[in-house]
C-alpha cells in the first residue's frame, strides 16, 4: 500500500477524539498539582467508602444520600478545570454562544417580571441567568490547554458547592422533604445549569440536548400534542424531584457510579499503569499473530481483554487500536477494515462480563437481581459474539489471502499441541487447587483465615516476580516497524503471570464469596496497589540491582498516576449518570414512559416483531453520542418498559433481564453507527480512513450482534434462563456459537469458499434453527399447557428452588383500562406458596377457584411487569411434560451445515487459489 492512506494520522488526532474520556487541559505549576491531588483525593475517598474500614474504625460512615453528592462534587469540580469550554464545539461556537446568551437574558427578563409581581423567587432566575451568561462568555475566549481562565474557576466552585450542598445541609433537607426553601431552589437551579454544561464539555452535546428536551417537556407538558401531554410541573416541584431528592440527578444511576463503577474503572486504570495492558496485547499477538490474519485476530482478543475492565468503547479503540490498526494495515487489510475490526472488538468489549461498560451494575439495580445473575445471563451472547468476530477476521483474511506474521521460533506441531494441553491441564489443576485450598484454609484457621490467605498470596507473588526477573522486561512494539517477528508465547507469558493475581481475587470475591461488586473491586485493588509499589523493587533485588529507592519512588509515582488516571476517567461517567438522572426524574414526574409504550404500540399495530424493530431503532437514535453508562440509562428508562409491557400484553413473557439486555445492545450499536458513531471516528483517526466508511463497515460486521437480542427475547435459554443442568447448558452454548459462526458465513457470503445463493439459504435456515429451535417445535406441540388458578398453590410449592413460574393476569390497571398479560416471576427458595410469591413482590388471596392480587411490593419484579392490586390470575402456565426436547432439532441443523461444508470443501479444492491481495 502506498499514498496518503498509508500515512499515520496527524499527531494527537486520536487523542483529541479520546479527550472526552479524560480531559484535554494539562496545566503546569500549582494548578497542575492541584488537579493531580484533587483527582487522587477522589480516588482515595471512593476506596474508603467501598472498604469495611469506616465501620471498623467508626469514622466517616456515609450513606448513599451523602456519598452521591460528594461523588458528583468531585466530578463537577474536575470537569470544569480539566475540560476546556470550547471542547466538542468546533464550528458551532456562534450557535452555542447565542443559545446560552439568549437563555441567560431570557432568565433575567423573567426574573424582572417576578420582581414586579413581588415574587421572591426572582433570585433563582437571576443566579441561573448570570451563570448562563458566564458560560456564553466562556465560548468567546480562545481555548488554552495550559491555563484555566477565571470563569472556569468560578463555575467549578459553584458547581461543586451546588452538589456538596446536599451533604452540608443534609439534616435540614431531610427535615423538610418536598418543601424547599428559596436557597434550596437557588442551589438546585444553579446545579442543573452547571451540570448540563459539564455534560456538554465532557460528553459532547448529545446528552445535554436530550436532557434539555426532557426539562422543557417537564414544564411545557400542557402545550405539547395531546398524545404526549401532561399537566406540567412547577419549578419548585421539578427542582425537588431533580436535585433535592434521590429521584433525579442523585438517583440510582449516580448511586451505581458511586458505589461500583468508580472502583472498577480505578481497577482498570491501575492495572494498565502496572503494565498489564501492554502484557495482554503482547500475549495476544504472541499466541495468535502467526495465524492467517493474525494481527486482526490478536486485536480482537486484546480488545476483549481490555474490555473486561474498561468502561468505554472509545477508550478501548484508542488504547489497543494505536498498536493494532497500523499493524493490520501492514499485513494487507484496508484502512477501513482495520479500523472496523478494532471498532467491532472494542464495542463488543462493552457487552463482555464482568464489567459490560459499567452497565452490569446498572442492570442489576434496574432489574432488581443479583449482579452474578447479570453476568450469567450476559455470558453466552458475549462469548458467541467474540468468537464470531474472530471468524469474520478469518474470512476476510481468506478473501484477501492475508497470512500471519513470522515467528521467532517454530516448534513442531506435536510440541505445540503438548504445550497447549499442558497449559489447559495446568489451569484446570490450578483452579481446583485454589478452590479447595482456600476452602480448607477457611475451615482450618477460622477467623484468621483471611490473614493466612493474604500471606500465601504474597508468597506466590514473590515467587512469580522471582521467576519473571530471570527474563527481560517486555518493551512496547512499534507497529510501524518494517521488521516485526513474533516472540515465543511462553517467553512473553511468564513475564506477567503476577498480573493475574488481582483478577483472580476479583473473580473469587464476586463469584465464590458473593461479595458486593464494590467490595470485591476494593479487595482486588489492594494486591494491585502492592504490585505497582513493589514489582520493580523486587525485580531489581532479584536481578542484583541495588537501586531500591529509585524503583520504589517510580512505583509510588505510578500509583499516584494510576489513582489520578482512574479519577479522570471517571469524570465523564459520573457526569453522564447524573445527567441521565434528569431523564429518569422526568419520566417519574410526568409519566412519559407510558406514553412511549402507547406510541410504539400505535406505530407497530400490535405486531411484536415490528415493535421490537421500532424499539431497536429508537435505541439507536437515543444512544447516538452517549457513553455506555448514560446510553443504557436512557434506553432502559424509556424503552425497556415498552418491551415488557407490550410483549406481556400479547402473551409473550419476556424476562426483565432479556428486555434490558435488548435495549442495552442496541444502545451500544450507536457507538458504531454513522453518522455519530464515536468509536468509528476514533478508529478512523488512527487508520486514516473515512469515518463514515469505517462506521458502515463496522456496522456490517456488527449485524451479528444485532440479531442476538431478537433471538434471546424469544429463546431465553441463550441467557441461561431455564437451563436445567450442565449438559443442557453446554448444548445451548455450543449451538449458539455454531449458529453465530454460520450467520457470519451468511453475511460474508463465504463459508469454506464463496457461497452460492441456495447454500446461503440453507445455512441461514440452519442458523435460525440452532438459535431458536422452539419456533419449529411449537408448530408440532405447544411448549406450555394451562392450569386453572386454583392449581397455583400446588404448582408453586412443587417448583424447585430458584425457578420461574409463568402466570397470566387479567384486570384493570391504574389507569382504569382492562388489560391481560403473561409474565414470568422468579420464585426464589423453596417454601410455602405465599412466601415464594411474596419473594417476587406478589401478594395473593386464594378465593375458592379464583386467585386475586392483594398487594404488589413497590419496586419488585411484579411491579416492574405492571401487575396492579385487584388483578386476577387467570391461568397458571406450566411446561408441557410430554413435549420432545426442542434441542433435538439441533441434529438436522448440524447435518445441513455439515452437508454444505462437504460441498464447499470439494469445490474449494477444485477451484484455483485466491490471488494474493495487491498492496
Amino acid at each position: 500500500m502506498s499514498g496518503a492512506r498509508d500515512q499515520p494520522p496527524a499527531p494527537g488526532q486520536a487523542d483529541e477524539i479520546a479527550a472526552a474520556e479524560t480531559g484535554a487541559r494539562n496545566p503546569s505549576g500549582w494548578v497542575g498539582r492541584l488537579l493531580f491531588w484533587v483527582a487522587i483525593a477522589w480516588s482515595l475517598f471512593q476506596l474508603w467508602i467501598a472498604s469495611p474500614f469506616p465501620f471498623t474504625f467508626n469514622f466517616l460512615i456515609l450513606g448513599d444520600t451523602q456519598a452521591r453528592p460528594i461523588h458528583l462534587a468531585f466530578a463537577l469540580f474536575l470537569a470544569y478545570l480539566a475540560f476546556p469550554g470550547l471542547l466538542h464545539l468546533s464550528r458551532a461556537i456562534p450557535v452555542y454562544t447565542l443559545a446560552w446568551g439568549i437563555g441567560g437574558i431570557g432568565l433575567l427578563l423573567y426574573s424582572v417580571t417576578l420582581i414586579l409581581d413581588g415574587n421572591e423567587q426572582w433570585i433563582i432566575f437571576v443566579v441561573m441567568g448570570v451563570l448562563s451568561l458566564l458560560i456564553a462568555q466562556m465560548a468567546r475566549r480562545p481555548m488554552r490547554l495550559n491555563r484555566i481562565p477565571g470563569i472556569d474557576w468560578i463555575l467549578a466552585v459553584v458547581a461543586a458547592a451546588s452538589a456538596a450542598y446536599l451533604v452540608i445541609f443534609f439534616r435540614d433537607l431531610a427535615a423538610r422533604p418536598g418543601a424547599p426553601t428559596l436557597f434550596d431552589l437557588v442551589t438546585a437551579g444553579a446545579g442543573l445549569v452547571l451540570l448540563l454544561e459539564a455534560a456538554r464539555r465532557t460528553l459532547g452535546p448529545a446528552l445535554t440536548i436530550i436532557a434539555l428536551i426532557f426539562l422543557i417537556y417537564t414544564f411545557g407538558g400542557p402545550y405539547v400534542p395531546d398524545i404526549i401531554s401532561h399537566r406540567g410541573a412547577s419549578f419548585q416541584r421539578a427542582m425537588s424531584q431533580q436535585w433535592l431528592s434521590s429521584e433525579g440527578v442523585f438517583g440510582i444511576a449516580l448511586g451505581v457510579s458511586t458505589s461500583f463503577v468508580f472502583l472498577f474503572v480505578l481497577f482498570g486504570s491501575l492495572l494498565a499503569r502496572a503494565g498489564a495492558g501492554n502484557y495482554f496485547i503482547k500475549v495476544s499477538f504472541a499466541l495468535l499473530g502467526h495465524l492467517r490474519g493474525g494481527p486482526a485476530k490478536a486485536a480482537v482478543v486484546s480488545s476483549g481483554l481490555t474490555g473486561l475492565v474498561s468502561g468505554s468503547s472509545i477508550a478501548n479503540v484508542v488504547t489497543t487500536g494505536t498498536f493494532t490498526i497500523p499493524l493490520m494495515k501492514r499485513v494487507g487489510y484496508t484502512p477501513e477494515k482495520a479500523g472496523s475490526f478494532e471498532v467491532a472488538a472494542s464495542v463488543n468489549g462493552q457487552i463482555m462480563p464482568p464489567i459490560m461498560g459499567a452497565a452490569a451494575f446498572l442492570i442489576a439495580e434496574y432489574v432488581g437481581i443479583a449482579y452474578t445473575e447479570v453476568i450469567r445471563a450476559a455470558f453466552v451472547p458475549a462469548i458467541a459474539t467474540y468468537i464470531s468476530l474472530f471468524y469474520i477476521v478469518h474470512i476476510e483474511a481468506m478473501k484477501a489471502n492475508i497470512s500471519g506474521l513470522p515467528r521467532a521460533r517454530i516448534r513442531p506441531v506435536t510440541a505445540r499441541l503438548l504445550r497447549a494441553a499442558a497449559g489447559i491441564t495446568g489451569v484446570v489443576i490450578l483452579a481446583n487447587a485454589v478452590y479447595y485450598t482456600v476452602g480448607w484454609t477457611k475451615e482450618a484457621f477460622g477467623s484468621i483465615a483471611t490473614f493466612v490467605l493474604a500471606i500465601a498470596l504474597a508468597i506466590v507473588y514473590v515467587l512469580l516476580i522471582a521467576w519473571r526477573s530471570r527474563y527481560p522486561d517486555l518493551e512496547p512494539d512499534d507497529p510501524n516497524d518494517t521488521n516485526i517477528t513474533l516472540p515465543d508465547a511462553i517467553e512473553v507469558a511468564r513475564t506477567g503471570f503476577h498480573f493475574l493475581l488481582p483478577l483472580i481475587v476479583l473473580v473469587w470475591c464476586l463469584m465464590v464469596e458473593h461479595l458486593s461488586p464494590g467490595l470485591s473491586a476494593f479487595w482486588a485493588t489492594i494486591p494491585l496497589i502492592v504490585i505497582i509499589l513493589t514489582q520493580d523493587v523486587l525485580t531489581g533485588i532479584f536481578r542484583g540491582d541495588h537501586g531500591v529507592g529509585r524503583h520504589f519512588a517510580r512505583g509510588v509515582w505510578n500509583l499516584g498516576a494510576g489513582l489520578r488516571n482512574g479519577a479522570m476517567n471517571m469524570i465523564g461517567v459520573a457526569i453522564a449518570t447524573a445527567t441521565a438522572g434528569i431523564i429518569v426524574g422526568t419520566v417519574a414526574l410526568t409519566g412519559v414512559g407510558l406514553v412511549m409504550t402507547e406510541v410504539v404500540e400505535l406505530l407497530s399495530g400490535g405486531n411484536l416483531i415490528l415493535m421490537l424493530i421500532l424499539t431497536a431503532v429508537l435505541c439507536l437514535v437515543l444512544g447516538m453520542g452517549l457513553p455506555t453508562t448514560a446510553n443504557y440509562i436512557v434506553v432502559a428508562t424509556l424503552m425497556a418498559p415498552v418491551i415488557v409491557q407490550l410483549s406481556s400484553s400479547i402473551g409473550l413473557a419476556v424476562p426483565l433481564i432479556a428486555a434490558h439486555l435488548f435495549v442495552f445492545y442496541f444502545g451500544l450499536m450507536a457507538d458504531v453507527t454513522p453518522p455519530v458513531g464515536l468509536a468509528s471516528f476514533a478508529a478512523s483517526a488512527i487508520s486514516g480512513a473515512s469515518p463514515i466508511a469505517t462506521g458502515l463497515q463496522a456496522f456490517r460486521y456488527e449485524i451479528r450482534t444485532g440479531i442476538l437480542p431478537f433471538i434471546f427475547v424469544f429463546n431465553n435459554q441463550l441467557l441461561l434462563i431455564g437451563v436445567t443442568n450442565v449438559f443442557h447448558g453446554a448444548a445451548v452454548i455450543i449451538a449458539a456459537i455454531i449458529a453465530m459462526l454460520v450467520f457470519v458465513a451468511v453475511t460474508q457470503n463465504w463459508f469454506v469458499t464463496r457461497s452460492r445463493i441456495w447454500e446461503t439459504a440453507i445455512l441461514l435456515l440452519a442458523c435460525f434453527t440452532l438459535l431458536r429451535p422452539g419456533f419449529w417445535m411449537d408448530m408440532i406441540e405447544p411448549s406450555h399447557s394451562s392450569l386453572p388458578p386454583a392449581e397455583l398453590r400446588r404448582v408453586v410449592e412443587a417448583a424447585p428452588a430458584d425457578t420461574r413460574i409463568r402466570l397470566a393476569f387479567e384486570g384493570l390497571d391504574l389507569g382504569g383500562n382492562q388489560v391481560s398479560k403473561v409474565v414470568v416471576l422468579d420464585l426464589g427458595s423453596e417454601g410455602p406458596a405465599e412466601k415464594r410469591l411474596r419473594a417476587a413482590g406478589l401478594g395473593v388471596a386464594f378465593l375458592g377457584e379464583d386467585v386475586q392480587v392483594t398487594d404488589v411490593t413497590f419496586g419488585s419484579e411484579a411491579a416492574r411487569y405492571g401487575i396492579d392490586f385487584g388483578m386476577d390470575i387467570s391461568m397458571v402456565l406450566v411446561e408441557n411434560p410430554d413435549r420432545l426436547p426442542k434441542e433435538l432439532l439441533f441434529l438436522p441443523a448440524l447435518a445441513l451445515i455439515g452437508l454444505i461444508f462437504v460441498i464447499q470443501r470439494r469445490r474449494a479444492t477444485a477451484e484455483p487459489s485466491v490471488p494474493p491481495a495487491t498492496t
